[in-house]
């Protein structure tokens, strides 16, 4: 489904609930993310006390976000590297664009990063005759697919191994096309063996950031499959793309938040990998980048500072809103016509590209309450919908449908007798 838009939202959910090959799909997230996340949330006492120190970290930084992004750069500059801000997403490509084409880029290769595809930085990189190779799996599959990722940490949860291997004999041209790709391992070797000589040849990598740490000028990576640190080792320039709302303080802060991610998003106490990188390689290492470049993008962030929607700058990209959102759960993230899908999205896409783009994902809600309830930063989600919800009706119009049903309700609502009336019929229906 990539030719889907916010503003087509509710076509995109009808084609979704009528899609068999994902509803089989979705039910992944069910047996996997939900369940593991108990478990792991079960096994920390003090997770709700992690919460609350996360939360506070995070509005800490926010409250005086420009304080700790000047820090932030005098170390990366300390330690040898160079801090580029950039307002736009058009800012941020063209700043990497020229670091690519000063180093004599002819091969890139991506860790997966989500503010990458935000500012759709493969295809300006293309654009400009440089090859892009993403190395994470399921941005491998999603980009020979030519699709955006479903989900913001399992991108190809929309599809089934069967579809990946049809895939994979359509594009990985050269090998024996009796091959075995029938299970997972089958699929992550020959994935592996195609990345190598990708690994190897690339003249930048490229990364995103989990966090960023002002103490240190480090940038810190969680994976599974250790992609990210082949990207940031190998090439003789590393790139770091990341929004400003990474900050936070100190190592100590970081490995706060970091107990309670991978718990939240995967069910993991801890990553397979979790990596800091500061600066660019030192005189005696044994490996490492020559140069080590950090992009920082705003496009729109600073304007959510001290308004309604702060809030959503505390979100570390877990997908645990995602992953126990009902109306997620049954059309899957394309449906939204957002990079980023769920409830997060909900909140994020209008704030970045405006209420008149993407009117129809804050109503994409039954208001269970879920997403705030698993949230480990605490992220106020439905209010935050409802806040939308209101400026798109005040702007003045709303939907007839719309209109229409909340003058019934109203009328309703101030007749008690009549309400209760209504309910105790409709609710059984």
């Amino acid at each position: 489904m990539t030719d889907a838009s916010p503003q087509e939202f509710k076509h995109n959910a009808s084609r979704s609930l009528e899609d068999a090959k994902l509803q089989r799909a979705l039910l992944n997230v069910k047996r996997g993310f939900i369940v593991k996340r108990s478990l792991a949330r079960s096994k920390l006492p003090e997770f709700g006390k992690l919460r609350e120190e996360a939360r506070a970290i995070k509005d800490h930084t926010l409250n005086h976000l420009d304080l700790y992004l000047e820090a932030y750069e005098r170390k990366v500059v300390e330690s040898g590297g160079h801090v580029h801000y950039a307002p736009s997403t058009a800012d941020a490509r063209d700043v990497v664009l020229k670091i690519c084409k000063e180093a004599g880029a002819r091969l890139v290769t991506k860790g997966k990063s989500m503010v990458s595809e935000e500012i759709g930085l493969n295809g300006h990189l293309e654009a400009a005759g440089i090859e892009v190779a993403e190395t994470d799996l399921g941005e491998h599959i999603i980009q020979i697919r030519n699709e955006p990722p479903s989900h913001i940490i399992a991108p190809v949860i929309h599809l089934n191994k069967e579809e990946i291997a049809e895939d994979f004999v359509r594009i990985h041209r050269g090998l024996a096309p009796d091959r075995p790709l029938g299970t997972v391992p089958d699929l992550v070797a020959e994935v592996r063996a195609v990345l190598r000589e990708k690994f190897l040849a690339a003249d930048v990598g490229i990364t995103g950031a989990n966090l960023l740490i002002a103490e240190t000028g480090s940038s810190v990576i969680v994976t599974n499959e250790g992609n990210g640190d082949l990207t940031q080792t190998l090439p003789k320039v590393h790139i770091v793309v990341a929004s400003i709302e990474k900050m936070v303080p100190t190592l100590e802060d970081a490995c706060t938040i970091l107990r309670l991610l991978a718990r939240s998003g995967t069910g993991q106490e801890i990553t397979t990998y979790t990596t800091f990188a500061t600066g660019p390689a030192r005189e005696g290492d044994p490996d490492g980048p020559h140069a080590y470049h950090v992009v920082l993008l705003d496009n729109g962030r600073s304007e959510m500072l001290g308004g309604d929607f702060q809030d959503m700058l505390r979100c570390i990209r877990c997908g645990a809103c995602l992953n126990h959102c009902p109306v997620y759960g049954a059309i899957g993230g394309h449906a939204y016509g957002s990079l980023y899908p769920g409830p997060m999205g909900a909140v994020l896409t209008p704030a970045l590209y405006g209420i008149d783009h993407s009117r129809d994902l804050p109503n994409a809600s039954s208001f269970c309450g879920r997403c705030e309830e698993v949230c480990p930063m605490a992220i106020p989600l439905p209010s935050m919908m409802r806040k939308w919800r209101e400026r798109d009706f005040e702007r003045g119009d709303p939907p007839l449908v719309q209109r229409v049903a909340l003058r019934l309700w109203a009328y309703a609502a101030k007749r008690p007798k009549l309400y209760h009336a209504l309910g105790a019929t409709i609710a059984p229906l």
